[in-house]
């Protein structure tokens, strides 16, 4: 049933593949979000939850690494988990990270009318209602829907136009990250750390359930590898290298803040990051720069993830595991065509759920990307056993150990989003997360019947004609 084509172009430099994955892991939740950490947890609670949370990603990564440098095809998580367990899992794994994507990138759709509403705060008008004690006004919306489309249309017309972009916004959202960085190195009150813990156990891992979260993005390397003209083995490096970079960066922005802002400002904040970037400048302007870095950040998350998750499902349709419709490559820019506008539609109805929907986009998404994640380590344990002699020009360690430490914290993690546990998710996080899987299970049973079989053939006569 597993078929790929070699039909997409090889447009991606190793520059371009770094910072596809530095981009979408960074994006716009170390602005919007780093309140609610220090919130949570306090201080040294963030930095502790950001080094487990690091350390399950670190191992995760390296997973991706051997398997990414092994097979290098388009799809990532699907490939690896095709090979090593079957149709079946593969869906699983497939459809798991694919939410994650998506959730990244309606998440993106509605964090930019909220840094907009930041800069200028009264242009919200035409109210249209009030979701979770939110008022949502259409121009608002439009704001984020416009945003959706014009990320879509990069995507449309082709991926090495979508890298270079990457590029110059990256390197936006790194510069406003560095100049906070070293600011509170110079600027920043030791005395503001405290306190260093909040709410025990309980504070760290309403910040542990946001990593996977955040993190999630070391994998657009693998799903566009078969588009990267770049040796296996580098890919791997790749990986890793822009993994400790995020890790590294994450910290040094909750240190960051953390040491401009004290608990009342914490308290009375919209935006922490950048009101931490005004204290430590002494002005609002320095603040309004970071929210234009940070306006770079959506952008850069919300191309990778597009082209992530457009990936997947192509690669899904190819392997006649959903409609063919799915698996249709653009007949001039060699582009999903309609895998992109199936996820960046959902992107353009986001913004009609209001902002409480930033913290349901994260907290639902997370339980899928590290599903993924397991699947992912499994299959990584699998074809170590099954097939030692596989070429790995990247190998992570001898041994498998690797990949069963990644199950292990895989699980772990699966767990604290379960009813019961101080960070477990709530109702419309549940409601998008059980949501999404229904629809899989459609698709899925469709896959069982036979009913895709046909796609490659009918892909072929697409093509013909």
């Amino acid at each position: 049933m597993f078929n790929q084509k070699p039909e997409l172009n090889k447009v991606l430099s190793r520059l371009d593949v770094f910072v596809l994955s530095v981009g979408a892991m960074l994006g716009w939740g170390w602005v919007v979000l780093s309140e609610s950490w220090l919130t949570s947890a306090g201080s040294l609670g963030t930095v502790v939850a950001f080094i487990i949370g690091g350390t399950l990603v670190t191992f995760v990564g390296l997973t991706y690494a051997e398997l990414a440098s092994a097979m290098p095809k388009v799809g990532g998580e699907h490939v690896y988990v095709h090979r090593a367990m079957g149709d079946k899992a593969a869906f699983l794994a497939s459809w798991a990270i694919t939410l994650g994507y998506v959730s990244v990138v309606a998440f993106e759709a509605v964090a930019l009318p909220t840094v907009i509403e930041y800069l200028f705060p009264n242009y919200q008008v035409g109210y249209m209602w009030t979701i979770a004690g939110w008022d949502v006004y259409a121009s608002w919306v439009l704001v984020g829907v416009g945003g959706s489309i014009f990320v879509m249309a990069i995507n449309y017309f082709g991926l090495k136009p979508a890298a270079k972009i990457q590029v110059i916004l990256t390197a936006s959202v790194i510069l406003m990250g560095l100049m906070l960085i070293f600011g509170s190195a110079i600027g920043g009150e030791r005395a503001n750390f405290e306190p260093l813990f909040l709410n025990g156990p309980a504070g760290i891992m309403a910040v542990l359930i946001m990593v996977p979260f955040l993190f999630i993005g070391f994998d657009v390397i693998p799903q566009t590898a078969e588009e990267a003209n770049v040796p296996p083995r580098d890919i791997g490096k790749l990986l890793i290298f822009s993994v400790v970079c995020a890790i590294g960066f994450y910290i040094l922005i909750a240190i960051g803040v953390a040491s401009a802002l004290d608990g009342q400002a914490l308290a009375t904040t919209q935006l922490a990051t950048a009101d931490a970037m005004a204290t430590l400048f002494g002005s609002a302007l320095f603040g309004n720069l970071l929210i234009i870095g940070g306006v770079a950040g959506i952008l850069t998350s919300w191309n990778a993830f597009i082209i992530g998750g457009s990936r997947v499902v192509y690669a899904m349709a190819q392997s006649n595991m959903l409609p063919k419709w799915f698996a249709k490559l653009h007949p001039k820019y060699k582009t999903p065509s309609n895998a992109i506008l199936f996820i960046g539609a959902l992107a353009v109805v986001s913004p009609l759920l209001g902002r409480p929907a930033l913290v349901w986009f994260v907290n639902s998404g997370g339980p899928a990307i590290v599903i993924a994640y397991l699947m992912v380590a499994i299959a990584f344990i699998i074809l170590r056993k099954r097939e030692p002699e596989m070429e790995r020009p990247y190998k992570s360690g001898r041994t498998p150990v690797i990949g069963w430490i990644a199950a292990v914290l895989s699980v772990g993690f699966i767990i604290i989003y379960l009813p019961g546990m101080p960070a477990a998710l709530i109702g419309p996080e549940w409601a998008i997360l059980i949501g999404w899987f229904v629809i899989g299970g459609y698709f899925f049973s469709q896959m069982l019947r036979g009913k895709y079989d046909k796609n490659e053939e009918m892909l072929k006569k697409d093509k013909i004609g």
